[in-house]
């Protein structure tokens, strides 16, 4: 089992959480095995998914140790606490929820709740975040990202939303961390088609476009 320290580490080193949220989860874990052939190693299932926890062990169980496999839009203790126990690396909201950071750490597992503003982003931070989520980045872009920066250097951002192809390199430019990437990477129509090889071939390219 990886250690809270190694399993940021990996986080910060790969640069990039591949969001995988579906109105099915049949295939997210094929889909999953796609992302993981495209070089892709932190994986998050949210919790919007029907039978998400029960998804969540199955990829935990299925992939190489060497890969992520978080928990996200988790949104009470309560959850955080079962996707844990069913092998959740890493837990992510769109929200700071102080009993949600709580429980991650005393399972001493790296926590990722969502803020906005300012003041959101510093208390995040101050509760014991260890990367605070920028949602959404959609209306604000990258240029947000290097605003906050300048007062807060010492917070870890990553922007979730807007990123995609075109974007992701002004994101990191403008000092993000990480990025979290849903939609972009995991189109509807190709989880639809069982398309596993368009899923591969995209997220090479998200990979080589943060190499």
């Amino acid at each position: 089992m990886k250690s809270h320290q190694e399993i940021l580490n990996q986080l910060l080193n790969d640069k990039l959480v591949a969001i995988l949220r579906a109105d099915s989860g049949e295939l997210l874990v094929e889909a999953s095995r796609a992302m993981v052939r495209g070089g892709i190693r932190s994986l998050e299932i949210t919790m919007t998914v029907p039978g998400a926890i029960e998804i969540l062990k199955q990829a935990r169980e299925q992939l190489d140790d060497e890969v992520l496999v978080g928990a996200g839009t988790v949104l009470d203790a309560e959850t955080a606490r079962l996707v844990i126990l069913a092998g959740a690396d890493f837990i992510v909201s769109p929200h700071t929820d102080p009993e949600v950071i709580q429980m991650a750490r005393r399972y001493s597992k790296p926590v990722l709740p969502g803020a906005f503003t300012p003041t959101e982003v510093v208390q995040a931070w101050q509760m014991g975040a260890d990367i605070v989520k920028i949602f959404p980045s959609d209306p604000i872009g990258p240029k947000y990202i290097k605003n906050l920066r300048g007062p807060l250097p010492q917070i870890r951002l990553m922007p979730t939303g807007g990123v995609d192809l075109d974007t992701i390199g002004d994101f990191f430019a403008a000092g993000a961390c990480a990025v979290g990437i849903g939609s972009s990477l995991l189109k509807k129509n190709w989880l639809n088609e069982e398309n596993f090889d368009a899923i591969e071939t995209e997220a090479r390219k998200f990979v080589e476009a943060i190499q």
